[in-house]
């Protein structure tokens, strides 16, 4: 190939030698987010935005809009600062496929399954076979990060006085805290192993040189901070902002701890990732960031009051105390982007992220923790950690059980409150196939599971902070040692459920809004706010007790506003509103309570919060521009569809002004 080069006329082959050495000094032309929206314009995965957008509370109403409908990438050029915002990048399958470099998640998957079979090979062979394995997983040792010297295009230009005013950080819903970096890539390490982590924590912005850091207290960086309070010193932090974007996956994914996320993006991308160390800080980072923000924590400060912030439970996370991070330096590449991404009511972008980790570890799984494993699936309606749905190969009686137990303490998985475990043949994807399955095989005298355990930190329905009721459903389909012929009830048909329906309208005390029964043995019933705790108390207690003809019933209550015939809406709302433990009423029918749980109405002991929509002005100033920012028709705001579950306040729900006071 030299050979070929050196034949070249001189002025090509220079020019050639030139670009060779500029893509390897400053790292550009393939990885920053300039480069990923213009491969997304070529392929049709990108809109760009030239007319004026706010990043006040706009941008996000476009996104919102565009990623609800299944839209385009998006590309702010004139956000009234020096950089463009590049938003739903990963908001599909195929540009989140794109974004981690591969054609499709499931050929990641298959190596990823690969390599650890390689492992066991390794492990189990003895010498020979590991000296036979070795050479392939060599292959993979190359990927490694390797270090730098001297600067990278991350650093091309370095703020005089680092100013985060200066970036066109969004404020994504009208009753967030304020301003929130919603993508960063935060680097640490801990200060006696030196063991180093990237997560990602959204960063309230205070002023110009401090934010908040909101890492949570199961997660790495909170274990660190930890770590350096008992220090008493300094903790070095420094958050990137882009790159390439499978930087940006690799911070989400579900390592164990200790294991460096670079391995995984190097792994992914079939290239190790090159890192420059930080202008002010002992940390090392992408050479192709877009944005690095360096600056640390002092475990001395006091701690901030940070939030409300409008989540990806479709509702507000609530103001708490987090740490401040103080910036000592930001540098960017020449042509960077600012990265950014919405969370609210589902689905949204982080959706995608979700269905490529669920594709891309569950090999792990499979090796690791339950081999009978055939598929996993995380419903965007479950926002991550609500719900799970995972289909077994049964072999054993029990076994739908175990799986459920090994899950519900495994890393991550530990933060799920609803398991349904199902048998092999059924499409877990399929609402339908699924609610078959439970109606088919589920006991609700034996194969309903319940118990206390820790909730993610943003769960708002339990009665005590990150801790509560969980709920499996062992609906595989059983053997003969698991059948107990005189407890077996089958799910009422639809005639029954009507009639159940007639009945419920007419005991309820002040009557309900809407009755509806979208499956045989289904009954799906919305109650007016006014309704104290103790009628529905009353009204659960009675309708577990109801018997008909034909078998038993699941009546679920939700708040008034509560669209009926939405089912992803209605699963969101299900999962969670409702603490298993305390808002399921057994009897020879199975009652739900999904209501909000309020303090006065309903004796809730913690703040419940609002939903997130966009303000009525901002919705109205985005119809009247639509047309001109982004030359199509128009789409209307999901925020419309949501109003009617919109109570009186600011992010938490104000009792003294609603109709449920």
């Amino acid at each position: 190939m030299q050979g070929a080069l050196r034949r070249m006329p001189v002025t090509i082959y220079c020019y050639l030698c030139a670009l060779k050495r500029h893509l390897s000094l400053n790292g550009k032309g393939h990885n920053g987010v300039a480069a990923f929206t213009d491969r997304l314009r070529e392929e049709g995965e990108l809109l760009t935005i030239n007319g004026f957008t706010d990043p006040e509370l706009e941008i996000t109403e476009i996104a919102d809009r565009f990623i609800k409908a299944n839209g385009k990438a998006l590309r702010f050029n004139n956000t009234g600062t020096d950089f463009p915002v590049a938003i739903n990048l990963f908001g599909s399958d195929r540009r989140m496929a794109m974004a981690v470099g591969r054609t499709d998640l499931d050929d990641a998957g298959r190596e990823i399954d690969e390599v650890l079979k390689l492992v066991g090979r390794r492990s189990e062979g003895g010498i020979l076979k590991g000296l036979l394995n070795a050479p392939r997983l060599l292959r993979y040792a190359r990927l490694m990060p390797s270090r730098k010297r001297g600067r990278g295009a991350c650093q091309d230009v370095i703020m005089k006085e680092p100013d985060l005013d200066r970036l066109p950080i969004l404020k994504c819903w009208p009753h967030d805290g304020g301003r929130f970096i919603t993508l960063p890539c935060v680097h640490t390490f801990h200060p006696d192993t030196g063991a180093g982590n990237l997560g990602m924590y959204r960063m309230q912005v205070f002023d110009s040189r401090t934010t908040g850091m909101h890492w949570h207290r199961h997660k790495t960086g909170a274990n660190h901070f930890e770590a350096w309070k008992r220090s008493g010193r300094l903790m070095p932090v420094a958050v990137t902002l882009g790159g390439d974007p499978v930087y940006t996956y690799a911070a989400t994914a579900p390592l164990p701890e200790n294991i460096d996320e670079y391995i995984l993006a190097g792994f992914l991308r079939r290239r190790r990732v090159r890192l420059v160390k930080c202008l002010t800080q002992d940390i090392w980072v992408p050479e192709d960031a877009d944005i690095v923000i360096e600056g640390y924590v002092d475990p001395s400060d006091d701690l901030l009051w940070e939030g409300p912030f409008g989540d990806h439970t479709g509702v507000y996370s609530l103001a708490d105390w987090y740490p401040a991070f103080h910036v000592t330096s930001i540098s960017h590449r020449k042509d960077a982007v600012y990265p950014a991404t919405i969370v609210g009511i589902p689905p949204q972008e982080d959706a995608w992220i979700g269905k490529a980790t669920g594709k891309l570890f569950l090999p792990a799984i499979k090796m690791t923790l339950a081999p009978e494993v055939d598929d996993l699936y995380l419903p965007d309606a479950g926002v991550a950690h609500n719900l799970v749905i995972v289909s077994i190969s049964k072999r054993y009686p029990g076994q739908g059980a175990k799986v459920i137990s090994s899950l519900f303490g495994a890393g991550q998985m530990m933060f799920s409150k609803f398991i349904i475990a199902v048998s092999s043949g059924t499409d877990i994807r399929d609402p339908e196939s699924v609610i078959a399955s439970i109606e088919r095989n589920c006991n609700l005298a034996t194969d309903l599971l319940t118990q206390r355990g820790p909730l993610d930190v943003l769960d708002h329905s339990s009665d005590t902070f990150s801790i509560g009721g969980k709920m499996a459903i062992d609906a595989t389909e059983k053997l003969p040692e698991e059948k107990q012929a005189d407890n077996r009830l089958p799910f009422a048909g639809k005639n029954s459920m009507m009639d159940l329906a007639g009945i419920i309208a007419e005991r309820f005390p002040g009557g309900t809004v809407d009755i509806r029964s979208p499956y045989g043995g289904v009954l799906l019933v919305t109650v007016p706010k006014s309704h104290k705790r103790q009628i529905i108390r009353s009204m659960m207690k009675d309708m577990a007790g109801l018997e008909h003809n034909d078998g038993r019933a699941v009546i679920v209550l939700f708040e008034e506003g509560v669209p009926l015939d939405d089912g992803t809406t209605l699963l969101w709302q299900l999962t969670g509103n409702t603490d298993p433990v305390r808002d399921i009423f057994f009897g020879h029918n199975l009652i739900i309570d999904a209501r909000f749980k309020l303090p006065v109405r309903d004796n809730f002991v913690r703040e419940w919060p609002n939903v997130v929509v966009s303000l009525p002005a901002t919705i109205d100033s985005i119809d009247r521009k639509w047309q001109s920012l982004t030359g199509m028709e128009m789409v209307k705001s999901p925020s419309i569809r949501y109003m009617n579950m919109v109570m009186s306040g600011g992010a938490a729900i104000n009792e003294d002004t609603s109709d449920g006071s």
